[in-house]
């Protein structure tokens, strides 16, 4: 039982996002769940490329489907956080725990109903401007940030 968040990417579909965030993890001390099926396969040469030597210095737990991956929190007792652009809280302005699962959904579809009722906790990154949303890999930097910055 490790003692330190985790990020989980709900079947993502771009391999340069997916190892950009194995990096991230590697480097801020984040443990990374991938819920397949993913979009390419994990041993796909860009996600190589994007995590560099981080792979190997990264805690990547692969989980076949929903399912072994909500028997995983069970297990855990974890919180699960899901971050989307259909929530109201700011992430911001929520208070974390450093074992919060944060739960990303996928990049051409977000995440499927099925997750949005089993998260504890629903936050959003507010975007003032015109945009409809952020690069997976910067979200996901962001909150992470956020996480780090309520440890310290």
């Amino acid at each position: 039982m490790s003692d330190r968040a985790a990020i989980a990417l709900f079947q993502p579909d771009i391999p340069g996002n997916t190892g950009t965030i194995l990096r991230m993890a590697a480097c801020l001390g984040f443990d990374l769940h991938i819920i397949e099926p993913a979009g390419f396969r994990l041993d796909d040469k860009s996600l190589r490329r994007a995590g560099m030597d981080y792979l190997e210095l990264a805690t990547l737990t692969r989980h076949t489907d929903w399912e072994s991956f909500c028997d995983w929190l069970a297990e855990e007792q974890r919180r699960l956080i899901l971050l989307s652009t259909q929530a109201d809280q700011p992430y911001f302005q929520f208070d974390f725990s450093k074992r919060d699962c944060l739960i990303f959904g996928r990049e051409s579809a977000g995440a499927p109903q099925e997750v949005h009722e089993r998260a504890d906790h629903r936050l959003t990154i507010p975007m003032p401007g015109e945009g409809r949303s952020l690069n997976l890999a910067v979200s996901v930097a962001m909150v992470a940030g956020e996480v780090l910055r309520q440890s310290v």
